[in-house]
C-alpha cells in the first residue's frame, strides 16, 4: 500500500484494483468470519459453557461496547489512514475469531468477544465512511444495494459450507473457527499488498463533529441500534432454546435469509433511487412491527417453528433496506463530515447496545415475549422518525419541518 492514487484518477487503473473493488473485497471478507460467528454461537455457548438468556445477553452487551466506543476513530485516523485502519480492523476481526472456541468458559468467551468486537465495530465504522467518501451519490443506492448483495453471498457460501459439511465432516468447532477467520485474515494482508492507497478528494476532520442539523440522522441510528440488538440478541437464541435448532439447523436458516438478501438488496438499492429514503425506510419498520409482534405471539399462542423460521426470514430482509439511512446521510453532509460523522453515529448507534442485551437477557427469564413487544415499540418509534425525512432531502433541508429555500448553514 504504498502508492498514493487520487479518486479521481482511479478508473485507470484495472477494475480489480479500484475503490469499489476494494469495497466489495472487504464486504465478502467481513461476513465469511461474523457469519460463521453468529452461525455457531448459540450451540456453542450453550453446549460448552451452559449458557442461559442472562449469560447470552451479557456476552452480547460486552460485544456491543467497541461500538460505543467507535467514535475513537476519529482520534485514530489522525494517525491513520482510514483504508488502512479499516484492513487492520478486518485483520483483527479474523484472527479474534479464529481463536474462540479455545475460549470455552464465560470469562474467556468475554474476552476474545470483546477483541474480535473491536475489529468489527471500527471497520464497519470505516467501511462507512469510505462508502460514503468513494462511491458516487448518484450511484449510492444501487451500488450500496450491490454490497450488501456481494457480503450477503460470502454469507450464503460460509452457511452453504456448514450445512453441507458439519454433520457429514464431523466438523469441530475449532476447525470452522480457524478456518474462517484464516481467511479473513489472508483477505485482509491482500487488501493491504494488492491495493494503493485512495486519496478522496474532500479532506476529512479529525475531530468529533455533532451538527443541530443532523437530529433525526442521530435519532434513527440511536432507534436503529436498540431494535437490531433485540434481533441479533434473541431471535436466534429462541431457535435455539425453545425450538431446539442444531448447528446445521441454524444455520440453514441463516443460509436461506443470505439467499434472498443476495437478490432483495439489489432490487432494493433501484427502489431506493426511484422512491427516496423514507419510503423505504417506512416500509422496513412496518414490517418489522408485525414480524416483532408476532414474535411475541410464538410464546403467548404457542405458533409453531414454521412460523418461527420464516418471521426470522423476513426480519432479514427488511434489516437489509436499512442502508437507505446511509444514502439519507450521504444527501445531507457536508463531504468534510463523513468521517468523523460515521464514528459519531455509530456510537449513537450503539448506545443502547451496551445495556439492552444485559438488562433484556433478566426479561428474557421472565417473559419472552415482552422482548418481542419492546422491539415492536422502537420499530414504531423509528417509523414515526422516518416519517420525518423529506422526499428529496439537501443539506438545509434534513427534515420536513423545514424549506428547501431556508437552508440553514452550521
Amino acid at each position: 500500500m504504498g502508492r498514493v492514487v487520487q479518486l479521481g484518477m482511479s478508473d485507470s487503473l484495472p477494475f480489480w484494483r479500484r475503490p469499489v473493488a476494494l469495497l466489495f473485497l472487504m464486504a465478502a471478507a467481513m461476513p465469511i468470519t461474523f457469519a460463521t460467528w453468529s452461525a455457531l454461537l448459540n450451540n456453542f455457548v450453550i453446549e460448552a459453557a451452559g449458557f442461559t438468556g442472562v449469560e447470552i445477553g451479557w456476552l452480547h452487551t460486552v460485544r456491543e461496547i467497541p461500538g460505543f466506543l467507535a467514535v475513537g476513530v476519529i482520534a485514530l485516523i489522525i494517525f491513520i489512514r482510514e483504508q488502512t485502519l479499516g484492513i487492520v480492523s478486518l485483520l483483527t476481526l479474523g484472527a479474534a475469531s479464529a481463536v474462540t472456541a479455545w475460549f470455552p468458559s464465560f470469562g474467556g468467551l468475554l474476552a476474545v468477544t470483546m477483541i474480535s468486537s473491536i475489529g468489527f465495530h471500527y471497520y464497519e465504522t470505516v467501511n462507512q465512511s469510505l462508502q460514503l467518501q468513494w462511491i458516487d451519490r448518484e450511484k449510492a443506492p444501487q451500488t450500496l444495494g450491490w454490497i450488501v448483495g456481494v457480503s450477503s453471498g460470502a454469507s450464503l457460501l460460509a452457511y452453504g459450507l456448514l450445512v453441507v459439511t458439519w454433520k457429514t465432516a464431523g466438523l469441530s468447532y475449532n476447525f470452522v473457527y480457524l478456518v474462517s477467520g484464516g481467511i479473513t485474515v489472508a483477505i485482509a494482508v491482500f487488501c493491504f499488498f494488492a491495493y494503493p492507497r485512495f486519496e478522496a478528494p474532500n479532506l476529512q476532520l479529525r475531530k468529533m463533529v455533532l451538527r443541530r442539523r443532523y437530529w433525526l440522522y442521530y435519532a434513527l441510528q440511536f432507534m436503529s441500534g436498540a431494535r437490531r440488538q433485540i434481533f441479533l440478541v434473541f431471535a436466534a437464541f429462541m431457535m435455539v432454546e425453545r425450538f431446539g435448532f442444531e448447528v446445521h439447523e441454524l444455520t440453514a436458516l441463516f443460509l436461506i435469509n443470505y439467499l434472498a438478501n443476495m437478490v432483495f438488496a439489489p432490487l432494493m438499492g433501484r427502489f431506493v433511487a426511484v422512491w427516496g429514503e423514507r419510503v423505504a425506510l417506512s416500509l422496513e419498520y412496518v414490517g418489522l412491527i408485525g414480524v416483532f409482534l408476532a414474535y411475541g405471539g410464538i410464546y403467548w399462542f404457542g405458533w409453531g417453528v414454521v412460523l418461527a423460521a420464516v418471521l426470522y426470514v423476513l426480519d432479514h430482509m427488511f434489516f437489509a433496506m436499512a442502508f437507505a439511512l446511509k444514502t439519507y446521510f450521504q444527501k445531507i453532509a457536508d463531504p468534510h463530515d463523513i468521517a468523523p460523522t460515521a464514528a459519531v453515529a455509530f456510537t449513537i448507534n450503539h448506545i443502547a447496545a451496551v445495556f439492552l442485551p444485559a438488562v433484556l437477557g433478566y426479561l428474557w427469564i421472565v417473559s419472552p415475549g415482552g422482548v418481542f413487544v419492546l422491539a415492536a415499540a422502537m420499530a414504531g418509534t423509528s417509523l414515526l422518525l422516518a416519517l420525518m425525512i423529506p422526499r428529496h432531502p439537501v443539506p438545509g433541508y434534513e427534515t420536513v419541518f423545514q424549506r428547501p429555500v431556508l437552508a440553514a448553514a452550521e
